[in-house]
């Protein structure tokens, strides 16, 4: 049985039919995060698990974590499946792996953790921000719990990962103990388990990207651009940079599909956008207080006027 998890919703409905069963709800807007399970195998464990993202450096859509498991024992028949880094396969090759994976219910299980281009972009840029290390992180963290949560025992996790890794291996290790964790620079094309995991992240991210919905259509005239084609969403694919050009509105910045944290966003919005001033209530309170005074009070803020502080000696 299928499950789904969003940061706004507790319920839990089953995926509409769909060619890419993470899609869990074909033709609307992905406005939260959400995790999709696939079915449960049943064969005996203990299981090993791979993780690997899609999608971390784009400006555009959701960053996809992906996860994969099937039992130790099972190690030899995977490697006889055609796993590969799913950035080296076309995407008809992609995508009939995934549905090689979702086959060997009996033998294997695979779960995403669809990040929204909205929430990573609210994390980044709220104080303190939440730092795409840290979201990917978390959503890792999210992805092994579900998995044991659910009963599978693991011996085994293998992590792609870019930068520092053994940081991130002992900081695994330790919150859970009894799995013995690898994280390496390149385990997508070293373990065929972790590259059954970037191709449930991959072939997610593609559809997720291919079939976006703008939620904005409804009250914009700017549907006929926001639908052309956005190329890769990488900040320096041309059709990428040729589409953020064109679907900029000067007030209002771009819809939900851009990840307004980029540098690439803001430069566009600085340069072509209009500029805005915000004051905020408690701020714009203080400014007409201060402005408001009469006689000695004039120009005094309102606290020393409250308080009737006439000067530095009388506190």
């Amino acid at each position: 049985m299928s499950s789904y998890d969003s940061d706004s919703d507790s319920g839990s409905p089953s995926p509409q039919e769909h060619a890419v069963p993470s899609i869990i709800n074909p033709g609307k807007p992905i406005s939260a995060s959400y995790t999709y399970h696939s079915p449960l195998p049943t064969a005996p464990g203990p299981y090993i698990l791979g993780v690997d993202e899609a999608g971390r450096g784009p400006v555009l859509g959701p960053m996809v974590y992906g996860v994969a498991f099937c039992p130790e024992a099972w190690k030899d028949d995977l490697d006889n499946l055609g796993f590969a880094d799913s950035k080296t396969l076309s995407h008809e090759k992609r995508t009939g792996l995934l549905n090689i994976l979702s086959g060997r219910s009996e033998h294997m299980g695979w779960s995403v953790r669809v990040l929204c281009p909205q929430a990573i972009s609210s994390g980044m840029l709220r104080i303190p921000p939440i730092n795409l290390n840290k979201q990917a992180q978390e959503a890792t963290v999210l992805l092994i719990r579900e998995v044991l949560d659910r009963g599978i025992t693991l011996s085994e996790v293998y992590v792609d990962a870019l930068g520092p890794t053994k940081g991130h291996e002992a900081f695994l290790s330790n919150l859970f103990p009894g799995i013995n964790f690898t994280v390496e620079a390149k385990a997508d094309s070293k373990y065929k388990i972790v590259s059954a995991a970037s191709i449930a992240a991959k072939v997610t991210r593609d559809a997720c990207l291919e079939e976006w919905v703008w939620e904005e259509a409804e009250s914009s005239s700017e549907d006929a651009v926001w639908s052309s084609r956005v190329g890769s969403g990488y900040p320096g694919d041309p059709k990428t940079k040729a589409w953020l050009e064109g679907a900029l509105d000067k007030t209002f910045g771009f819809p939900g599909l851009v990840r307004f944290s980029w540098a690439t966003v803001k430069v566009i919005l600085e340069r072509d956008g209009h500029p805005v001033k915000w004051v905020d209530e408690g701020q714009a309170h203080l400014i007409q207080a201060f402005e408001a005074g009469t006689g000695r009070d004039k120009n005094r803020c309102h606290i020393a006027r409250d308080l009737g502080i006439k000067s530095v000696g009388s506190l």
